[in-house]
């Protein structure tokens, strides 16, 4: 057999790091039997891809009818680093014993990749591979993915610190008799805002009308748009719904008044900065929902997610009835990298938004790293074959900075 097991190690616990940092690690190699090789290879390398089929229903010249299939792409190469751990593509035959056999490796990271993302029609995805370079017979392969961050720093956008205030407002007719207006106003008080977050909505309704308001829904959307360039310039757009909450109802005649919040999940951040055949970007499509035949009332809020929280903001604190204490979490903390080096130095953006001293941000807690909902079902590409192994699960999903900011509610009176 030879090769019995085959592991790869990064230096981060998360397989997580921001654009700009270095990528530490080692390959280890377990064989129950001598083998040859010629060499040991390690490959990273990052890229975008979109993809999907389109059927269509065509007539021939005879006048028969048939289905043809075009398969649609578009593709971006960021960066790929190839080296040799061991032996070289001239060097002679290479015997290894059988048990364990490790090699460090290393790779520099370019600083203007963009962040990891995979969705259904298409992915951006940093990956490692180690190759047993082998004379005479077919390479084996060792493949794994990774997770890049493209940072984006919600302080440096001064439109999404504002306060935002969506306004809707409709009149119904009747009989030919116009009634009073129905008004919807949301306010929220930034429109930036992480992972881990809670996102604050205060929601008035008005109904002056004569038409009741069976509810108000207020749904977290993520848009999506796959762009493909061959065989010729396709878009593919996605709404898909995070999360979504619901007041209401509301009688003709009355009024009322609901606060209410909606949580994010770990996700990847808007824009996708440096990708150009992949857009994501969010908001809050808030729905009226009325009773009858009439068309509901609707609007929607842009929201900006980014990777590191505004400053400024922050969400209350949790209830407590002790006296106030110092937050452990407003306390210089370590810095934000999963991989930062011991003395807190670091080239990449976002490394040191929480570090203690020349922290940017201090009041900020660190963030975790947490896995997204979608998961790729493999990471296999074209370039791999029969003789491909991959490390850790079969589906990957990509992990993102979040935040734990979740106060608590007081206890409800019994």
């Amino acid at each position: 057999m030879g090769l019995k097991d085959c592991q790869i190690e990064l230096d981060n616990p998360w397989n997580t790091y921001y654009a700009g940092q270095t990528v530490n690690g080692k390959v280890t190699f377990t064989f129950d039997s001598p083998k040859k090789i010629r060499g040991i290879i390690i490959k990273f390398s990052g890229e975008a891809e979109t993809k999907w089929s389109q059927t269509e229903t065509k007539t021939d010249q005879e006048g028969k009818q048939y289905e043809s299939t075009t398969n649609l792409t578009g593709q971006e190469e960021y960066f790929q680093i190839q080296y040799y751990l061991l032996g070289g593509k001239n060097s002679k035959e290479i015997d290894l014993e059988a048990g364990t056999h490790s090699y460090p490796f290393t790779c520099a990271l370019p600083p203007t990749l963009p962040s990891s993302f995979e969705g259904e029609w298409g992915f951006v995805r940093y990956t490692i591979k180690v190759t047993l370079d082998r004379p005479w017979k077919f390479d084996q392969d060792i493949k794994m993915a990774f997770t890049v961050i493209s940072p984006v720093d919600l302080n440096t956008n001064p439109r999404v610190k504002d306060p935002f205030k969506l306004e809707l407002e409709k009149t119904f007719c009747c009989f030919c008799c116009a009634s009073g207006p129905l008004s919807i106003i949301v306010h929220i008080p930034v429109t930036g805002f992480v992972s881990g977050q809670t996102i604050p909505l205060t929601i008035e309704c008005d109904n002056a009308s004569n038409v009741g308001v069976e509810s108000v829904k207020l749904v977290l959307r993520k848009l999506l748009a796959f762009h493909v360039h061959t065989p010729r310039r396709e878009t593919k757009k996605k709404k898909e719904v995070i999360s979504e909450v619901s007041v209401g109802p509301v009688e003709a005649g009355n009024s009322q008044t609901w606060n209410q919040s909606i949580q994010i999940p770990p996700l990847p951040p808007s824009n996708l900065v440096n990708c150009g055949i992949i857009d994501v970007d969010y908001d809050i499509k808030v729905e009226a929902v009325v009773s009858g035949p009439h068309a509901n009332l609707d609007g929607n809020i842009p929201i900006v997610l980014g990777t590191v929280p505004l400053s400024s903001f922050q969400p209350p604190p949790p209830y407590t009835d002790n006296p106030p204490e110092v937050d452990p979490s407003m306390l210089p903390t370590q810095p934000v990298s999963p991989a930062s080096p011991p003395n807190g130095a670091g080239g990449a953006l976002g490394w040191n938004i929480a570090d203690g001293g020349d922290s940017l941000y201090p009041n900020i807690p660190p963030p975790t790293f947490a896995e997204a909902t979608f998961k790729a079902p493999n990471i296999s590409s074209k370039n791999d074959s029969e003789f491909t192994r991959f490390v850790g699960p079969s589906e990957y999903a990509p992990r993102y900075p979040t935040y734990a900011f979740t106060p608590s509610a007081p206890p409800a009176d019994l």
